[in-house]
C-alpha cells in the first residue's frame, strides 16, 4: 500500500469517527434541550449567560491542535463505554428522579451527565492518547454546566465577604469618613450594603474563565496557570470594591438616586473591562518568567 492510499484511508476512518461523534454530540444537546430551556426562564438564568459560547471555545482549541490530537486514534472501548454509559445513566436517574429539584440543580445534573457523555464519546472514538491530546478543551466544556445551588451559593457568600473587605479597604484609602457595620457602610448622607447581588458574582465567574483560557493558552507551568486563577479572583473582588467606592462616592457627593440607577444595575462592563487590564499585567510577568 503506498503513502497517498495510506493517507487516504486514515482520512476516511477519521471522517467516519468525526461523523458517528457529531451525531452523537447532536443526540446529547437534544437530551439537554427542555433542562437547559427551563434554566435559562428561572431566576438564575443571568449568571449562564456565558454557556452558548463555552463550546465554540471548545471547538476552537480542538481546532488548531487537530494535527497533534488526531495524529494517531483508535477506538477505546475498554474506558469509553463506561464513561459514556455513566453519563446516559446519570441523565436518565436525572429525567426519572428529578423533580425533586429546582430548575437550577436539574440544568446542573443533565448537564454535567451530557459533558460526561460527551467525553465518553470521545475516548470511544478517538482513544485515550488522543483524549490526553484534547484533554483541557474537553474538560473546558465544564463551564457548560450550572452550578448547583448549594455552591452557587456559597460562591457568592464568598464574593460579597471578599468584595466587602476590598471596599473598606479603600474607603480607608480614599479618606472619605465612614462607618462599617457588617455590609453595610455609612457615609456621611446615605448608607451603602454590599448585598448578596452586589458580590459581582456573573462578572467574576467570567474573568475566571478568561484566566483559565489565557493560561492555557499563554503559560506552560502548571503552578503559574494556578496562581494567574487565584490572582483572577482576587482582581474580580478588587474591581467589585472599586465599584462599590464609585457608586457610593457619587450617590453621596452627587445624586443619591444614582443608586437606583441604570448605572448600578447595569454598568459593570467598564469595570470588567478594568479587571482585564489588571490582570493582563500579571499575565505578562508570568509568561515573560517562562521565557527566561
Amino acid at each position: 500500500m503506498n503513502e497517498n492510499s495510506l493517507a487516504e484511508k486514515i482520512k476516511e476512518h477519521l471522517n467516519t469517527r468525526n461523523i458517528i461523534f457529531f451525531l452523537f454530540t447532536v443526540v446529547a444537546l437534544i437530551m439537554a434541550y427542555m433542562p437547559v430551556k427551563a434554566l435559562y426562564s428561572s431566576n438564575k438564568s443571568e449568571y449562564y449567560s456565558h454557556i452558548a459560547l463555552i463550546p465554540f471555545v471548545s471547538i476552537y482549541l480542538i481546532y488548531i491542535k487537530r494535527k497533534e490530537i488526531f495524529a494517531k486514534v483508535n477506538y477505546s472501548f475498554v474506558v469509553g463505554i463506561p464513561v459514556l454509559l455513566f453519563g446516559i445513566a446519570m441523565c436518565l436517574g436525572g429525567i426519572l428522579w428529578g423533580a425533586s429539584l429546582d430548575k437550577n440543580d436539574y440544568g446542573s445534573l443533565i448537564s454535567f451527565s451530557i459533558f460526561i457523555f460527551i467525553n465518553g464519546t470521545f475516548i470511544l472514538l478517538y482513544g485515550m492518547q488522543a483524549f490526553r491530546s484534547a484533554l483541557f478543551p474537553l474538560l473546558f466544556l465544564i463551564f457548560t454546566v450550572p452550578i448547583p445551588t448549594i455552591i452557587m451559593d456559597n460562591l457568592i457568600n464568598f464574593l460579597q465577604v471578599g468584595s466587602t473587605e476590598f471596599t473598606n479597604l479603600l474607603f480607608m484609602a480614599s479618606g472619605v469618613p465612614f462607618v462599617r457595620d457588617g455590609f453595610v457602610f455609612h457615609l456621611p448622607n446615605i448608607s451603602v450594603e454590599v448585598a448578596k447581588q452586589c458580590s459581582g458574582i456573573r462578572s467574576g465567574m467570567a474573568i475566571f474563565i478568561v484566566a483559565t483560557l489565557a493560561g492555557y493558552m499563554f503559560l506552560k507551568t502548571y503552578w503559574k496557570m494556578i496562581f494567574l486563577v487565584i490572582c483572577a479572583v482576587l482582581v474580580a473582588m478588587f474591581k467589585n470594591g472599586i465599584r462599590i467606592l464609585t457608586l457610593s462616592l457619587l450617590a453621596n457627593y452627587v445624586d443619591p438616586r444614582i443608586l437606583e440607577s441604570s448605572l448600578h444595575r447595569e454598568g459593570g462592563t467598564p469595570f470588567f473591562i478594568l479587571a482585564l487590564l489588571l490582570l493582563a499585567p500579571i499575565l505578562f510577568f508570568l509568561r515573560r518568567s517562562e521565557k527566561k
